[in-house]
C-alpha cells in the first residue's frame, strides 16, 4: 500500500478513536482521510447508536439471522447428550475401593485420566500409535457410564460383562448421532476388549499399573491393606513398559513397610 498523503486525523469520543478514510485514489494509490468533528455523545446517543447498528442489514446477509444449518444443531444435541451421560463416569466411584471402604474413592473418570496421562508421557515404542493409546485410555471404560463398574466380586461372568458393556456402547454410541466419531469410539473399544493390537496390550497394562498405583497411594494416605490388588495383577503385564513402571511401584511399596 502506498504512503497516506495527509494526516489522518484522530475522532475521538468518550471512549472510542476512529480512523475516517474519505477516498481512495486509484492512480496515486494513497489513502486521504477528511476531518469529521466529534462530540461527547450522551448515554441516549449511544443507546440509539446501538439500536440503529443492530437493526441495520447485514451487508452480507441483507438483514437476515445466519442460523446454524439443521444438521448442526442436531449434531450439538447428540454432543450434549452423550457427554451427560459421560457425567456418570465423574460420579460413579470405582467399585473396588468402596468395597474396601476406602475415604472418597476416585471416580472411573478419574482413572480413565490418569491413564490418558500415562499414555502421553510414555516413551515413543516403535510401531505403537501414542496418540491412539491416550484415545484408548479415555474410551475402554465409557460404558460403564451406563453399567457401572462391573468387579469380580459381582459375581458376573466375563461373557456378560462384555455382552452388558457391548448393549451400553452400541446405545449410547447412538445417542452420539452414529457417523465417524461414534464409529471411532466403537473400534477403540472393542480393539481394547480384544486385546487385538500393540496399542490394546499397553492401555491394558495402564489400566492395571494406574490400579496399582491409586492402592499405593490410598495405603499411604488411610494406612489399609490393599495387597490383593497387588496380587491379582502380578505377572499379568504384556509389555516391558508396564512391567517396568509396575516394578517402580512395587520398589516403593517396599520402602513404605
Amino acid at each position: 500500500m502506498g504512503s497516506v498523503s495527509r494526516a489522518a486525523w484522530l475522532c475521538k469520543s468518550s471512549t472510542l478513536i476512529f480512523l475516517m478514510p474519505s477516498s481512495l485514489s486509484s492512480s496515486s494509490q494513497r489513502l486521504r482521510f477528511k476531518s469529521v468533528t466529534a462530540h461527547s455523545s450522551s448515554p441516549k446517543d449511544h443507546h440509539r447508536m446501538a439500536t440503529e447498528a443492530s437493526s441495520s442489514p447485514s451487508p452480507l446477509t441483507g438483514g437476515d439471522t445466519i442460523n446454524p444449518p439443521a444438521s448442526s444443531s442436531s449434531s450439538a444435541s447428540s454432543a450434549i447428550d452423550f457427554l451427560s451421560l459421560c457425567h456418570r463416569l465423574k460420579t460413579t466411584k470405582r467399585a473396588g475401593w468402596v468395597r474396601r471402604d476406602v475415604k472418597d474413592p476416585e471416580s472411573i473418570a478419574d482413572h480413565m485420566y490418569r491413564m490418558g496421562l500415562m499414555a502421553l508421557i510414555a516413551s515413543d515404542i516403535p510401531g505403537v500409535d501414542r496418540d491412539k493409546c491416550i484415545k484408548m485410555a479415555i474410551v475402554h471404560d465409557i460404558a460403564e457410564a451406563i453399567v457401572g463398574d462391573i468387579t469380580p466380586s459381582d459375581g458376573i461372568s466375563k461373557t456378560e460383562k462384555s455382552r452388558r458393556e457391548r448393549e451400553a456402547l452400541d446405545h449410547m454410541c447412538k445417542l452420539l448421532g452414529g457417523g465417524s466419531r461414534a464409529k471411532e469410539i466403537d473400534e477403540l473399544w472393542m480393539e481394547y476388549e480384544q486385546n487385538s493390537s500393540p496399542e490394546a496390550k499397553i492401555v491394558k497394562d495402564f489400566d492395571k499399573v494406574e490400579m496399582i498405583l491409586q492402592a499405593l497411594e490410598y495405603e499411604n494416605e488411610q494406612g489399609k491393606d490393599l495387597n490383593e490388588f497387588f496380587q491379582s495383577t502380578a505377572g499379568k503385564f504384556q509389555t516391558e513398559l508396564g512391567k517396568a513402571w509396575a516394578s517402580e511401584i512395587a520398589s516403593r511399596r517396599k520402602k513404605e513397610d
